[in-house]
């Protein structure tokens, strides 16, 4: 058996070889790890022994070689892979034992050059582990060092199997993949190293994976120091909320959820009612406002502390306004297009995947249920508050009129707080207010509290075994519900 070893990492090196060796493998290597081995008093052999060719242009070129992939890559299943090999004189590689230069580490280091980065991509490496992981029916790829004492307990025991090359496989080619999209970032600029995280204590970065316009990292920076972890976050989401609205919208954000949402006939007209929604919360918040901004809004906004705000454009007077706010963050973003595909969510060991939630209301699938149904006034106000709900941390409730939010609740555990929460901080109680719910209403007890607060119309998913008990409170009240059949979870 042949075992074929290049590595920049030489740790656990020296007893990973000699447990190679006892086991019976021949071991071949290249360069500094052939020097490391023989240091170690172990018998290793140059792969030039097996290509019968010298390394060249500076041991660029060394293992592209016919008779090292075709060692690698042969199945030996197929007899004609067989014939060629002994036609060849070509032997077969049992394991591949490689990591990769340091790219990444390389191009951290500060004042690095492009020649430096350039001379430490890796090319014969990812090959060789590619062509081993592959063909993993036959080779065993090892990329870590940290996987050598299993794997030698692995030959140890009889069980270098099947499912256990595949499993080495897969581990290969997310190393090489990874390996690939720092080089693809360093080229592009596509990754830069944030401050902090949302916690000084915390490292973070910014990984770019689309040149698309239309995303929040792609917006053009007017002025203002750099957006940190969390304005991203909470830009990302005052952005997401603004471009859904056709009216002149201002949405202001804090802590990724919206603290007041407002319409209006002008920019000016429509912050304003954003900043009435919540004026405590919005400081120290950030804005995205739907329409060019002009001298007059942008007036109205430097009255109030704001970290970042987001618009398609500024008047040249509005600039003139925002010169004199050195730290506000100006952003210019398309607000053209919606952003379509997946959206990715971290979890220990991995990461979720799902189709983003561009669910939009829809008034032909709108269900009024109850016996009255909302006046024309309310229909806009729970289109507005319905829209807001989508974008609100679960459990969620959102209080509006037709023209701005007047209170929100979340990320409770249950409805019945999210409730109690929006309506403590609503601004104003009135016939005109309407509620909106991401989720059903497990039980009546929602309604029977927004009744108590003069809350005269309700939009929510409906689905609930218990539906019909919201139905008939709602009818002995007067109250205006309507199902969507949609729901708007945000963990």
């Amino acid at each position: 058996m042949k075992a074929l070893i290049s590595v920049s990492n030489k740790a656990g090196l020296e007893d990973f070889v000699k447990g190679l060796v006892q086991a019976g493998y021949d071991i071949y290597s290249t360069g500094g790890t052939y020097e490391k081995i023989k240091s170690f008093g172990v018998d290793v052999s140059s792969v030039s022994d097996l290509t019968q060719f010298e390394e060249i242009m500076d041991g660029r070129v060394k293992t592209l070689h016919p008779k090292i992939h075709g060692g690698i890559l042969a199945d030996r299943d197929n007899a004609s892979h067989v014939e060629a090999m002994e036609s060849n004189g070509i032997e077969a590689i049992d394991l591949v034992v490689v990591n990769l230069y340091p790219f990444k580490e390389t191009v951290a280091k500060e004042g690095v050059t492009e020649e430096e980065a350039v001379e430490n991509i890796d090319i014969g490496g990812p090959t060789m582990l590619r062509a081993a992981a592959k063909n993993f029916r036959h080779v065993t790829t090892v990329v870590n060092p940290q996987d050598y004492d299993e794997v030698l307990e692995h030959i140890e025991a009889g069980t270098l199997d099947l499912e256990y090359r595949r499993t080495l496989s897969i581990r290969a080619f997310r190393h090489t993949a990874e390996y690939d999209r720092a080089i693809v970032s360093y080229f592009t600029d596509s990754e830069r190293t944030l401050r902090y995280g949302e916690n000084p204590h915390q490292d973070a970065k910014l990984v770019r994976t689309t040149d698309d316009k239309n995303t929040i990292l792609n917006a053009t920076v007017l002025q203002g120091k750099q957006l940190s972890y969390n304005n991203l976050r909470d830009a990302d989401s005052a952005f997401a909320l603004a471009k859904k609205f056709d009216l002149p919208v201002a949405v202001a954000v804090k802590h990724m959820n919206p603290c007041g949402v407002g319409t209006g006939e002008t920019m000016v007209e429509a912050f304003n009612n954003a900043f009435e929604a919540d004026s405590q919360s919005i400081f120290g918040g950030i804005v995205a406002l739907n329409r060019p901004v002009d001298r007059e809004a942008a007036e109205a906004m430097s009255k109030v502390f704001l970290e970042v705000v987001i618009a398609p454009s500024y008047t040249n007077g509005a600039l003139e306004v925002f010169d004199n706010k050195e730290n506000l963050r100006l952003l210019t973003v398309d607000f053209t297009e919606e952003v379509d595909g997946d959206e990715f969510v971290s979890v220990s060991g991995g990461y979720l995947v799902q189709d983003r939630d561009t669910g939009r209301l829809n008034p032909s699938s709108i269900e009024v249920v109850t016996e009255t149904s909302p006046t024309e006034k309310q229909m806009k106000a729970l289109a507005l508050a319905w829209e807001v709900s989508k974008h609100v941390k679960s459990n969620a409730i959102v209080l509006a009129n037709d023209k701005q939010t007047v209170g929100i609740g979340a990320g409770q555990m249950n409805r019945v707080g999210a409730l109690k929460i929006a309506a403590d901080r609503a601004i104003r109680l009135d016939g005109d207010v309407v509620l909106a719910s991401d989720g059903f209403f497990p039980m009546p007890d929602s309604v029977e509290l927004a009744h108590k607060h003069g809350i005269k119309a309700i939009i929510q998913p409906g689905g609930s075994k218990r539906d019909q008990e919201s139905i008939d409170f709602c009818n002995k009240h007067g109250i205006a519900m309507v199902f969507t059949g949609m729901r708007h979870f945000k963990h």
